[in-house]
């Protein structure tokens, strides 16, 4: 993930939260559809990622991203509540929990409602175990993550724009 603030490398858990990293994975690079949540088009072959902001910040607990609205100002007052236009199960695997800094998890709005956003944890957040689907760990670029949760906010807001630039996603 390349941030305006710098670079987060996470090692994603496809093969314990294999649907998770595949929606993630295809949202990232484009190749899953999507549907623009302000004009209701189809998205095809457009990553969704790139050019989103960090609309959720909370120092000690976690950045939250992943929401195509806010790529425009003009859908401010709806930041938070933006997808691709479907939703998808929880996966939980007995082995992945929120025990420390730099887990990677969907934010949703209840039982199976995973759609694009994410956040990930500054500290272990073990209230969030087996309500939000562990896909990933932070393995460099834990920093970066602390400097974003510490930026000055209004209501969990950040006031100046942190930027996803790109996600750029690599095999071994």
């Amino acid at each position: 993930m390349i941030t305006s603030l710098g670079e987060i490398m996470v090692r994603l858990e496809e093969y314990r939260a294999p649907s998770t990293v595949k929606n993630f994975v295809g949202l990232a690079t484009g190749t899953i559809d999507w549907k623009d949540p302000v004009s209701g088009e189809p998205m095809k072959g457009t990553p969704l990622y790139d050019g989103t902001l960090f609309h959720r910040v909370i120092p000690g607990f976690m950045i939250q991203g992943g929401d195509p609205l806010t790529r425009t100002k003009d859908t401010a007052s709806r930041w938070g509540t933006g997808g691709p236009g479907y939703t998808f199960p929880d996966e939980f695997h007995p082995e992945l929990h929120h025990s420390g800094a730099g887990v990677l998890a969907m934010a949703n709005s209840g039982p199976a409602t995973n759609g694009s956003q994410w956040y990930i944890t500054e500290g272990p957040t073990p209230h969030l175990n087996r309500k939000h689907t562990i896909f990933g760990q932070v393995i460099s670029g834990q920093d970066v993550v602390h400097a974003i949760a510490n930026v000055p906010t209004t209501q969990d807001r950040p006031n100046a724009d942190v930027e996803l630039q790109r996600v750029e996603v690599f095999r071994k």
